[in-house]
């Protein structure tokens, strides 16, 4: 298996299972943000919702956005766009 240093990913996208919700939502969220990435966004099937995550300190993201999916989701700079999530 092949590593590569994340310094050039500004987000992650993840798209939740019901066998992978649960890693999804702990140990991939906290490695992504020990590893320095600014946004994680989670598109949470089992519940409903479109998650962004940013402001990684330590093993977490200080920053958490939820909207119900269907409604838009605002991305900061520098991405700055909302984010139409009624086709997940």
């Amino acid at each position: 298996m092949e590593f590569h240093g994340p310094g050039a990913v500004m987000l992650v996208g993840e798209v939740t299972a019901a066998v992978t919700a649960e890693r999804d939502r702990g140990p991939k969220l906290r490695g992504y943000a020990a590893a320095g990435i600014p946004f994680h966004l989670l598109i949470d099937r089992e519940r409903n919702q479109a998650v962004l995550h940013s402001l990684p300190a330590g093993e977490r993201y200080t920053r958490k956005v939820e909207v119900d999916i269907s409604q838009p989701l605002s991305l900061p700079e520098p991405l700055g766009f909302d984010l139409d999530t009624s086709e997940f």
